[in-house]
């Protein structure tokens, strides 16, 4: 291209710029129905002075929604792409600039640019350009939204992108700059790889030090950046080799000043405490080093200082973790004796479905094997109330499917006529007929072993809810189905077997008049003496 012509063009783009200017979407309407944008390929092909102008005018051009498809058929999308190779930083930002609009809010056009590799390229151009900060940010703007495509995941965590953000995020003091690299990280920690390379990274450090100075303050850019800082690092512990790193065999200084969180006065740091030993607590030899070291006191404490106050969010993270922490079984004991029982009945008036759940939860993990608190909280007319009263909670199928699980558990870890006969009492046993019918074998099995138990030791007291919830239909059908696993059909033969034994003739008349159309009543008869030790 001559000089003359060189200025030309250069005149030209002025004028389209001024235009674009004065008012962007007259002059978009105006440059598409002159048919500008298919020159724009040609002109961005070869770099010289006009390369920053035209990278402008399309990304100004972009900026209207209804220019971005032309500019896509145009075939400017390649040659922007190419020019993220260039050297030139004013080139450099007018193009990402470029490519951001014209794929801004499309993640078809996002993919697409994945595809092309822009993400090693941005990387490269954030550690090399690391002093200009309208190309960082752009960089971030980009990351951003990238990182929103799960696609994009497995090339982020090919570069050494986590290295320059916690590099970028300890060289920043103004608040909306650190906003705009949390809004990077949180996406992109949700990858299991990347979060090991962000605590590899030393992103951890940077996140106390942002709860060190902001957790005292009641500026609301502080109270935000606090809630940012906490929330990113329990995403951070969802990765289990990030969490093993982070916990240090519970030496960990990490793990020691996120425990500092539960007993402080801010609810955010009581929530990310809470939530964070959760996370810890994801295998046994971790919650077992938890319980040892006194940390169930410590939710103990937290969960009576919400009693009155009431904030749920903290109720169910301190109710998740001392769930994670009952499962081992050699915890279970521990936790029943420090009062932990006790402690979770204390909420068992709310009305909040999420706080149900993880209530719910905690107590069925806290009894599994343990027969005496089966039979304490089993005997606790408020307690199976409470459940049978949840188990028709159909707007909340979790709290229904725990509810039935712990009216369940508690009969079969106690094995007792005096739980059994609470159940009954409360109305539970309808419950745990149409549990027998869940989707869910696992829950299938808990109901048929459940109601076995209760046909042993009080079939006289539980004869009227058995033929009100039509079990016999329902242990038929369990029994002619082809789906039914092995282990259904032979828990439901037990509970046949138990019923059939008795001396109760209107279920025995009723169960032989269902099962005499079937093969089930001369398989029944045959296993009918080898069952009776096993529903015992």
């Amino acid at each position: 291209m001559s000089d003359s012509t060189s200025d030309s063009v250069e005149s030209c783009l002025d004028c389209l710029l001024k235009a674009l200017a004065h008012n962007n979407v007259e002059a978009s309407e105006k440059i598409q129905e002159m048919g500008v944008l298919p020159m724009m390929p040609s002109l961005l092909a070869t770099q010289n002075s006009c390369t920053p102008k035209v990278a402008n005018i399309i990304a100004e051009l972009a900026k209207n929604e209804f220019m971005r498809s032309p500019c896509v058929e145009a075939g400017l999308i390649p040659p922007l792409v190419q020019l993220l190779n260039c050297k030139d930083q004013e080139v450099l930002l007018q193009t990402g600039r470029a490519l951001g609009n014209i794929c801004y809010d499309s993640h078809t056009l996002q993919a697409q640019l994945i595809s092309m590799g822009v993400i090693p390229t941005l990387v490269k151009l954030l550690g090399v350009h690391a002093q200009n900060t309208a190309l960082t940010e752009m960089c971030l703007i980009a990351f951003g939204n990238l990182a929103e495509l799960e696609s994009s995941k497995e090339q982020f965590a090919s570069t050494n992108i986590a290295e320059e953000l916690v590099r970028l995020f300890r060289k920043q003091v103004e608040h909306e700059k650190k906003e705009m690299i949390f809004e990077v990280l949180a996406p992109l920690a949700e990858n299991d790889a990347i979060k090991l390379q962000l605590v590899e990274a030393g992103l951890v450090e940077c996140l106390l030090d942002v709860v060190g100075q902001t957790v005292d303050s009641d500026r609301e850019e502080d109270v935000a950046q606090l809630k940012t800082a906490s929330d990113l690092m329990v995403l951070l512990l969802l990765g289990d080799e990030s969490m093993q790193k982070l916990f240090e065999g519970g030496k960990g200084s990490v793990f020691q000043r996120v425990l500092s969180w539960v007993p402080s006065n801010n609810h955010q740091l009581q929530l990310a405490g809470a939530l964070a030993i959760a996370n810890f607590a994801r295998n046994d030899g971790n919650c077992i080093h938890m319980v040892d070291t006194g940390i169930v006191q410590m939710l103990l404490e937290l969960l009576d200082r919400h009693v009155e106050e009431g904030n749920v969010t903290v109720q169910h993270a301190a109710l998740s973790a001392l769930r994670n922490l009952a499962i081992p079984v050699v915890n279970k004991s521990k936790m029943l004796s420090a009062g932990v029982a006790d402690v979770v009945l204390k909420f068992l008036q709310s009305e909040m479905p999420p706080v149900q759940f993880k209530l719910l939860g905690t107590l069925r993990m806290l009894i599994d094997t343990q027969a005496d608190a089966a039979d304490q909280l089993g005997t606790n007319c408020k307690l199976v109330e409470r459940l049978v009263e949840w188990c028709e909670a159909k707007d909340h199928a979790g709290v229904m499917g725990e509810s039935n699980r712990l009216l369940s558990a508690l009969i079969r870890h106690s094995k007792s006529k005096e739980v059994v006969g609470t159940v009954i009492q409360c109305g539970g046993v309808k419950h745990l007929v149409t549990m027998a019918t869940s989707e869910h074998m696992i829950m299938q099995n808990e109901a048929l072993v459940a109601l076995g138990l209760i046909a042993a030791l009080d079939l006289d007291s539980a004869e009227k809810d058995f033929v009100g919830a039509t079990l016999v239909q329902v242990l038929h059908k369990l029994l002619t189905e082809e789906k039914s696993a092995p282990e259904i059909k032979y828990n439901s033969m037990i509970l046949i077997c138990s019923v059939m034994g008795s001396g109760e003739e209107s279920l025995h008349k009723l169960f032989t008049v269902v099962m005499m159309g079937t093969s089930c009543l001369k398989r029944l008869m045959v296993l009918k003496a080898t069952t009776e030790e096993v529903i015992a």
